[in-house]
């Protein structure tokens, strides 16, 4: 790995500075982790679920050599050119320091939309950049993906990875066989600093989190549904799903639903709720 100060655009994170700033007595947040290099934020964070690790750990690469989003697709970036994490959440354990009651596996499927509304929130607060949320994963800067997100439960756990393209120059963003990518600079964003856009992100995670648990994981109670709601560019579009078993589904996306699932209405008039799929917006 290159040097962290060879790039003057693209300087390092501080972890002290971050574990100053985000552990603190009553945060979600309990350690918070820098590493150089990894081959996935996600994998690391999963090895600490098995080893009994508590909720509220981050795990931050500047270089992710191997990370992978939804049907095993690889996402790379340049060293400290975009924000890289995964977190652990326990939501299937009561936590007595807060007074969380324990979740059913059912609501879980609401983490990665959970994760998306608090990157769209940073995003547009810090940055700048007018950014909307692709059902269920994508972060959509214009028509072009910014950032992916990744859940994966395991027991009682769930790791939350996140990839967002910072400063990613337009020579080095990959090619796709999906959504065209971008990046926030490319977008021209007002702050490219990925420090004070990890620690928002982190804090408006939390405070989702909290109300979500404190709501025993209702989504409309909490006020994250109709976050989502507004967030959501594939309400109203066309779309075609490609569902799990390799089946497409065509038709307009009218609602995310109180479980988190895409409804798409077909030609027919049948109603269709969708609760995992790729879905591409049609024009």
């Amino acid at each position: 790995m290159s040097s962290p100060f060879t790039d003057l655009d693209r300087p390092p994170l501080s972890p002290r500075s971050l574990e100053r700033a985000l552990v603190t007595p009553g945060s979600l947040w309990t350690r918070v982790e820098v590493v150089a290099e990894t081959a996935s934020t996600n994998a690391d964070v999963g090895a600490a679920v098995a080893k009994g690790e508590p909720e509220g750990l981050v795990v931050v690469a500047e270089q992710q050599t191997a990370g992978r989003g939804r049907r095993d697709r690889q996402w790379v970036s340049p060293a400290r050119a975009g924000l890289t994490l995964s977190v652990l959440l326990r939501p299937g354990r009561p936590d007595r320091e807060h007074e969380w009651r324990t979740l059913s596996p059912a609501t879980f499927g609401w983490l990665p939309l959970l994760a998306g509304v608090a990157l769209r929130d940073a995003v547009e607060r810090v940055a700048e950049v007018e950014a909307t949320l692709k059902w269920p994963n994508d972060l959509l800067v214009g028509e072009r993906k910014c950032a992916g997100i990744l859940a994966e439960v395991s027991g009682d756990a769930v790791v939350v990875g996140l990839g967002l393209n910072v400063t990613t120059r337009a020579e080095e963003l990959p090619e796709t066989n999906g959504l065209p990518a971008t990046s926030l600079r490319v977008a021209g964003a007002a702050v490219t600093d990925r420090d004070p856009l990890l620690r928002a992100l982190l804090r408006g995670f939390a405070s989702w989190y909290a109300g979500w648990r404190e709501a025993g994981g209702d989504a409309e109670m909490s006020g994250l549904l109709a976050a989502y709601r507004r967030s959501c560019s594939t309400i109203g579009r066309q779309v075609r799903v490609l569902l799990p078993a390799g089946e497409t589904l065509t038709g307009e996306a009218t609602e995310v639903d109180a479980a988190g699932q895409l409804v798409v209405r077909t030609a027919d008039g049948a109603e269709h709720r969708v609760s995992a799929g790729d879905v591409l917006h049609v024009r």
